[in-house]
């Protein structure tokens, strides 16, 4: 290892880097919206994503066409700038296996991080940060997944969520006096929402926060689990419970708000670092907070409004999870290619074999739209939009069970080498499997997909309901409808069409991207009518979108337990197949038009993952649609479970009898 590599003032040119800029957080002269606050597309205006407008059966382009370049000339020179010092400490500084095998990060590397602005990242310049927008902090993050995931989670836990609601919410005092010593790393930041009895039901948190009766603190009283930095932070968002009056009723009522609260307060203690499965050298423990005077200034957002500030701030930080993974498996699918370049077998080298030679292929697959899926978002992102959590989310699903998947086959192709410790790819399947059940578990998330997309369907069918009790003023409305279902029935196209935006060579699959919107769409609007009780329930508290703390979910009210599991399950993996189709066709059309070297490359790409995607969401619609069987398994999907429930385990014997 080479330690006197990172000096000082390689960290302090870095940071200069950063603050010569004229306008750091410019992007097309405006000012960077990632940092800013907005608020989601409201109900009330036409959502302009792609992945809702999918279930109404609607080709909603602006998000996906083309593919987006968001950087300037300017910001890209800086980033180029960046990413060679970045990748070279990851190289010839850090050691991952060490830190994994001393279950916390080496001094050399924390110090070198220092340096380098890694904890500041998004802080603006002008605050000691680095000034990134989302689409450099996409690249950055890449680098860091390629080598140490450990590092990523201790970084991400720190700056995508342990500060981000500074960034989102936090008042110009708030900044002033926070983001310095976290940008700097003087401060690590943890996010605190899980607790002992609470997962995926935030509501029942217990952690509470009470107001004295001089008004200028609040005394806050809890226990949070599994947080993230949690032994080693300073500074933590802290989400507790809060006695709120309704102006208009007078009545008191229990609502979560978020608060920035600082260990020098008193009162805060953690206990050790939990022993984990994988992301060793990142810090995990639980965080005690009795009796913590938090004063009043310290409120993250409004009082009342901590669900709203927990949807923005892991929402707003998913992108990055999609990016960090990407570069794991680009790290991996180098190993696995090495491996079988020169291993011979049976006379021949390994990389000849098709069996091999489907295995890479479709690692290679995966990585490309979970990257193409990563630099759309961050750069939606960057545009200005504010309708992206269903993308975020399919995101967040895909690429982490695509990196699984990438490194199962990587251990495979290197067969029992790729089993030992040394070659370190079991260590990256140890880390990546935490990715599945953090920042939202992949099955809930799954839920979140199809429901988000089912409810905004519904508004649209209610509305049609609505229409046909005044038939006479909606003759127009009603027209078009019953013209759309004539041709679903007759088995007619809808008349939409990619062609414009995706490149000609591209035209068949972008075919196949239409088609399997128009079956999708079908059977949601089939299934909505039949089933919308058991879809989609009243929900008794305000709708907000799905949150996800530090290793678990928040399920915001009881409208996602619904009845139609097994169904919505299919539908978010017929979302986001067709979510993922779209974004490779965008982003091969765009290497296309513009003569990339490996354009050819990425068209079959494309086109290999369009057949099968589609393949996908053919066979399960049709089946969804039409199949007596797909009932009679969910019913015995549900009386199995009961059975293992009730009997704890197997209810077979054993063969033999004993």
């Amino acid at each position: 290892m080479q330690t006197a590599w990172m000096t000082p003032s390689v960290g302090r040119q870095l940071l200069r880097l950063g603050g010569r800029r004229s306008q750091p957080s410019a992007i097309f002269g405006q000012a960077r919206p990632g940092l800013a606050l907005r608020p989601y597309a409201s109900g009330t205006q036409e959502s302009k994503s792609f992945a809702v407008g999918m279930f109404k059966g609607q080709l909603t382009t602006d998000q996906v066409f083309p593919y987006p370049s968001v950087l300037n000339e300017e910001q890209t020179q800086f980033l180029k700038e960046l990413v060679g010092p970045v990748a070279r400490f990851f190289e010839e500084v850090n050691d991952p296996a060490k830190n994994d095998t001393l279950e916390q990060l080496e001094e050399t590397t924390l110090q070198g991080l220092k340096e380098l602005g890694a904890f500041g990242l998004q802080v603006p310049s002008e605050l000691g940060g680095v000034g990134l927008c989302n689409t450099q902090y996409a690249r950055l993050a890449e680098i860091v997944g390629m080598h140490d995931l450990g590092v990523s989670v201790t970084l991400g836990a720190h700056q995508s969520i342990g500060f981000k609601g500074i960034l989102l919410f936090g008042t110009k005092a708030q900044k002033e006096k926070y983001l310095p010593k976290v940008a700097s790393g003087e401060a690590l930041a943890a996010f605190c929402l899980t607790e002992p009895s609470s997962g995926s039901d935030a509501a029942s948190i217990r952690s509470s926060a009470v107001p004295s009766p001089c008004g200028k603190y609040y005394t806050l009283n809890g226990s949070k689990i599994w947080i993230s930095n949690g032994g080693l932070a300073d500074i933590f968002t802290v989400f507790a419970k809060t006695p709120v009056t309704d102006a208009a009723t007078g009545a008191v009522k229990e609502k979560i708000t978020a608060f920035v609260v600082e260990r020098s307060f008193g009162g805060v203690t953690h206990g050790p670092p939990e022993k984990k499965m994988g992301i060793k050298a990142s810090n995990t423990a639980e965080v005690h907070f009795d009796g913590v005077r938090v004063p009043l200034e310290n409120v993250l957002g409004e009082v009342g409004g901590g669900f709203k500030v927990a949807v923005h701030i892991l929402n707003n930080g998913r992108f990055g999870m999609a990016a960090t993974l990407a570069g794991t498996m680009k790290a991996i699918i180098a190993k696995a290619v090495d491996h079988a370049t020169n291993r011979t077998q049976f006379g021949d080298k390994i990389h000849n074999f098709g069996l091999i030679q489907e295995k890479l292929a479709r690692m290679a697959m995966l990585q490309y739209v979970t990257e193409s899926m990563a630099y759309m978002l961050s750069a939606n992102m960057d545009q200005g939009y504010t309708d992206f959590q269903v993308e975020a989310a399919i995101s967040k699903i895909f690429g982490s069970e695509a990196a699984w998947k990438v490194t199962d086959e990587c251990i495979q192709i290197m067969g029992g080498m790729g089993f030992m410790k040394e070659p370190g790819v079991e260590r990256v399947l140890r880390d990546i499997r935490i990715f599945r059940i953090f920042e939202g578990t992949n099955d809930i998330l799954r839920l979140f997909v199809a429901l988000q997309g089912c409810m905004d369907k519904g508004k649209e069918l209610s509305g049609l309901g609505n229409a046909l009790k005044n038939p006479l003023g909606n003759v127009g409305l009603l027209l078009g409808e019953a013209g759309k279902q004539l041709r679903r029935q007759i088995g007619l196209s809808s008349g939409l069409s990619l062609s414009g935006v995706v490149h000609p060579e591209l035209s068949r699959s972008g075919k196949l991207a239409v088609k399997a919107l128009e079956q999708f769409a079908t059977v949601v609007e089939v299934k909505l009518i039949k089933h919308k009780k058991g879809i989609v329930s009243e929900c008794p508290l305000p709708h907000v979108p799905l949150t996800v703390p530090s290793l678990r979910l928040i399920l915001p009210c009881p409208i996602y337990l619904t009845d139609e599991q097994f169904l919505l399950q299919r539908l978010a993996d017929g979302a986001i197949d067709l979510y993922t189709m779209v974004v490779v066709l965008s982003r091969a059309s765009r290497s296309l038009s513009e003569g990339h070297p490996a354009a050819q490359h990425e068209k079959m790409l494309c086109d290999s993952w369009c057949i099968e995607a589609a393949t996908r969401i053919q066979e399960t619609m049709a089946a969804l649609q039409s199949d007596p069987h797909q009932q009679e398994l969910f019913r015995n999907f549900k009386s199995i479970s009961k059975a293992l429930v009730e009997r704890g385990g197997m209810v077979t014997s054993n063969p033999l009898g004993f």
